[in-house]
């Protein structure tokens, strides 16, 4: 009996730990579906650049097809569903020909097929070169899967042909210290990023044979996939191809590029592809298209924090990145990165959004009516001073503070008209307010002079 009670008190929490963590969940699902609401289809918006894709086993269990949140949550509740996380250039198939008989319940006109979607083996639920579903009910404990940033799929770290785990970037609490991974299949086509400096990189810690397990060492942090075509001397890396001739000044230029010694050199190349444009020379001086780069042995990268900024952008690196379907690589948008930082932000509007909804419910209706009142003089006030604004002249600060002093007067001449003056006629002319309570009473229009009199005197006191 006292176990049992021991148990209880283990999963006892405090509310404000559960708060936290409820938190933390919506933290968690906004990242993953982008700030989407699920309130409206994403077919219209065509193919996506990155969304949160969803596939219906029970609908589609071939796994050729993949729904947005919305039709998720609208057309498919109840079904068995898989959710993939982000998928980039996708168009929401809900409804198509590939759901035979079931429309979409909130756009049901779309085309028969979405023919630039791509689809893998986890829309069946499969994943990794192992092939297994996550999580796995034959695993106990799940581990963390890590997502390729060119083929999109989920690998286990002892799948991704690392010699150990300990080859995986993290930092001291084992969080990874990486932006992008590249599979070692997809490690093939992106042989071309040995040739920029290592900085691109992420660097490693490693496990040496001389050490326990509990002392580890940061190796020098060369790319994963360093093959026969390069040498590493002095902690710099000379890349033998064959490149046509160049001036000194340009052989020399393209070595600084090519050695990447310290960050001075990934910020130089970064404002060159900023500044020069496409029009630039090819910064690693050499034409992939002719001379593609072959390695002996293709490992798994992992690239470091904007490593997509110091990608060439010249036309022939361009065509080959439009000929191995990797232009995405240049779209800051397709980051993961940049798909968080745009969910945090609607996140952040939408938060705003609901406490000032939930405040205006919460007032009565007197108060409400106020606010209300407030914010539609606020905007008029705004639109008659503008009016009479000159467009060629700025507004300054004054022309602020006028147009909220002139609302204030007006909020002080509605107060008196509607509390003040009635109290002080009621003292000061008791004989209008007795004979009638129209301010201009037609029982007593002989006594209107002395009445503007009256009223002229107490404006004066404001």
């Amino acid at each position: 009996m006292a176990d049992a009670f021991e148990d209880d008190a283990d999963q006892t929490v405090s509310i404000g730990e559960y708060l936290q963590d409820l938190e933390e969940q919506e933290l968690e699902a906004d990242l993953v579906l982008g700030g989407d609401e699920g309130k409206e289809c994403t077919y219209s918006k065509g193919y996506m650049k990155r969304q949160a894709i969803f596939s219906c086993l029970t609908c589609t269990p071939d796994g050729n097809a993949g729904v947005c949140t919305a039709c998720c949550l609208s057309c498919h509740d109840g079904h068995e569903i898989l959710e993939l996380w982000t998928k980039r250039n996708f168009r929401c198939d809900c409804g198509n020909s590939k759901f035979g008989e079931f429309f979409c319940k909130l756009d049901a006109s779309k085309d028969v097929e979405n023919a630039e979607n791509s689809y893998n083996h986890n829309f069946k639920g499969s994943y990794c070169t192992c092939g297994r579903p996550y999580p796995d009910p034959d695993v106990e404990d799940q581990l963390e899967n890590l997502q390729c940033c060119i083929c999109e799929d989920w690998f286990h770290e002892e799948h991704l042909g690392l010699e150990s785990s300990d080859m995986v970037p993290r930092d001291e609490k084992g969080e990874p210290q990486f932006e992008d991974l590249i599979c070692q299949a997809c490690a093939i086509v992106c042989s071309f990023l040995n040739l920029y400096p290592r900085l691109i990189f992420a660097p490693v810690q490693q496990q040496t044979a001389a050490n326990s397990s509990k002392d580890k060492e940061v190796v020098e942090d060369a790319p994963l996939n360093v093959g026969s075509s390069e040498k590493l001397s002095n902690g710099s890396s000379s890349i033998e191809t064959t490149v046509t001739d160049n001036s000194p000044k340009e052989d020399c230029n393209r070595k600084a590029v090519l050695l990447g010694e310290n960050a001075a050199t990934n910020t130089n190349l970064n404002q060159c592809n900023q500044v020069a444009g496409p029009s630039t020379k090819c910064v690693i001086g050499l034409n992939l298209l002719e001379a593609p780069i072959g390695l002996e042995k293709i490992k798994t990268m992992f690239l470091s924090k904007d490593w997509r900024e110091v990608l060439c952008r010249c036309p022939n690196c361009t065509e080959f990145y439009k000929q191995k379907r990797l232009t995405f690589l240049l779209d800051k948008e397709d980051t993961i990165a940049e798909y968080e930082k745009m969910a945090k932000q609607k996140r952040a509007q939408h938060e705003q959004e609901q406490s000032a909804e939930q405040l205006l419910n919460n007032l009565g209706h007197v108060e409400k009516m106020e606010v209300l009142t407030g914010i539609a003089d606020l905007k008029d006030e705004i639109g008659t001073y503008l009016a009479s604004f000159d467009p060629s002249k700025p507004v300054t600060s004054a022309d602020v503070h006028k147009i909220f002093e002139n609302l204030a007067q007006k909020r002080r001449l509605s107060l008196f008209f509607s509390t003040k003056l009635p109290t002080m006629l009621q003292i000061e002319a008791p004989l209008f307010v007795e004979t009638c309570p129209i301010w201009w009473p037609p029982a007593k229009l002989s006594k209107k002079r002395n009445f503007m009199m009256s009223l002229i005197g107490l404006l004066g006191r404001l």
